[in-house]
């Protein structure tokens, strides 16, 4: 059975605080993270090193453990709540907690395949047309992906692939905040320095492909909103209740 772990620290550099951001009146970010993804059947846990996150979930009567290590990245610190708290799952599923508006069944869709299949790491990513201002946008990661076998090639802030020649359509992958490890690709990843390439981009999956991992993706179709800054969170509050404050 697949585990989910939603890492939240309370540090960010774009957003200090995001997870306890209010998207409603009494509903911060971390919450309809949580419930949303719990929709999808499987044991669904947050993980923190903040007292102010850890008791906010408990308020929600969310699952919550603590991890205080100091680590680079959330698949650091899921790793540790993994090996310390839960040890076995047949899949350990990192869905980062600035992602509210995942389809549940995408997760059982992306479980489904990843233990299906050879990849040591899945994801999610969703096909766009046109939509240039993300393109652009660094805070927007974007995939190069393989149809034929479901392979990535490689995770980019920079408008990838990019269109030599202008076209009257541009087709490209965005990328969601959702991976999925076997147990052993996620300890084996979390042991490994950090590479060049995900210092640079700061794009932790990178590392994964400097490990030689090839990670696959399925495409998903439904509305996504990352919430990276405070205008995005301004935006989310449009999409759920038509309004922007």
């Amino acid at each position: 059975m697949p585990i989910v772990l939603i890492p939240a620290r309370y540090a960010s550099t774009r957003f200090p605080g995001k997870p306890l951001s209010e998207v409603k009146i009494g509903v911060p970010l971390i919450e309809l993270v949580y419930k949303n993804v719990a929709k999808a059947g499987f044991e669904t846990v947050v993980v923190t090193d903040d007292e102010r996150i850890e008791a906010a979930v408990k308020k929600f009567q969310g699952q919550v453990c603590r991890v205080d290590d100091n680590v680079p990245s959330g698949s650091e610190r899921i790793a540790l709540a993994f090996e310390r708290f839960f040890k076995t799952a047949d899949l350990v599923i990192n869905v980062q907690g600035d992602e509210p508006l995942l389809d549940p069944n995408d997760l059982k869709k992306l479980a489904d395949a990843h233990l299906k299949s050879s990849f040591e790491m899945m994801t999610m990513i969703k096909p766009q047309k046109n939509n240039r201002e993300d393109f652009l946008d660094k805070n927007k990661v974007k995939a190069v992906w393989n149809k034929n076998n479901g392979e990535c090639f490689y995770f980019s802030r920079a408008p990838i692939p990019f269109p030599r020649d202008e076209v009257s359509e541009l087709h490209w992958h965005l990328h969601l905040g959702v991976y999925s490890f076997k147990p052993q690709s996620l300890i084996k990843f979390v042991k490994a320095a950090p590479s060049f390439y995900e210092e640079t981009e700061k794009l932790e999956q990178l590392r994964a492909l400097g490990l030689g991992f090839k990670i696959g993706a399925i495409e998903v179709h439904h509305q996504s909103l990352g919430v990276d800054t405070p205008d995005d969170l301004k935006k989310l509050q449009g999409v759920l209740y038509g309004k922007t404050s």
